[in-house]
């Protein structure tokens, strides 16, 4: 189902231009207009969902599964490509902002101008521990849902 304001659904029913490099059945993906780098592809279920809340589970698996192809492609596209980041963002906090799942595919290279930052510091076991137990308890809300 479309969401008449969604830019993507608007690419997905043909309403509004993009550089397509691939669509099937439940996937579309095209170049992103505003670019990390040379041949930066975003990878979009056809059907409308907002986040990964709303993904079905084997519209995610296809999401991936063009993603990796394409990965795969870039490394034999002839564009500067010496590795390959995936990233989906899952609501606002997490930097999405087009509320229709997208992942994007890009390739890195030497001194590209992408920046992840973040505190990268060991954690205690006690401290992981706890958090794979909130983790595991989502897991079992979601099998009881």
């Amino acid at each position: 189902m479309a969401n008449d304001g969604c830019v993507f659904c608007a690419i997905v029913n043909g309403r509004a231009d993009a550089s397509v490099v691939h669509e099937d059945d439940a996937v579309i993906a095209f170049m992103d207009l505003q670019p990390v780098t040379p041949g930066h592809v975003l990878v979009i279920p056809k059907a409308h969902a907002v986040g990964l809340e709303d993904l079905q589970e084997d519209v995610g698996v296809a999401v991936w599964k063009v993603a990796h192809q394409l990965g795969r492609a870039l490394r034999r596209s002839g564009l500067r490509c010496e590795g390959v980041n995936l990233f989906l963002a899952d609501g606002e906090v997490a930097f999405q902002e087009v509320f229709h799942v997208h992942l994007h595919v890009f390739p890195r290279f030497a001194g590209d101008p992408f920046r992840m930052e973040a505190d990268w510091r060991v954690q205690e076991r006690a401290q992981l521990d706890r958090a794979a137990a909130a983790v595991r308890g989502g897991l079992a809300a979601l099998d009881a849902g």
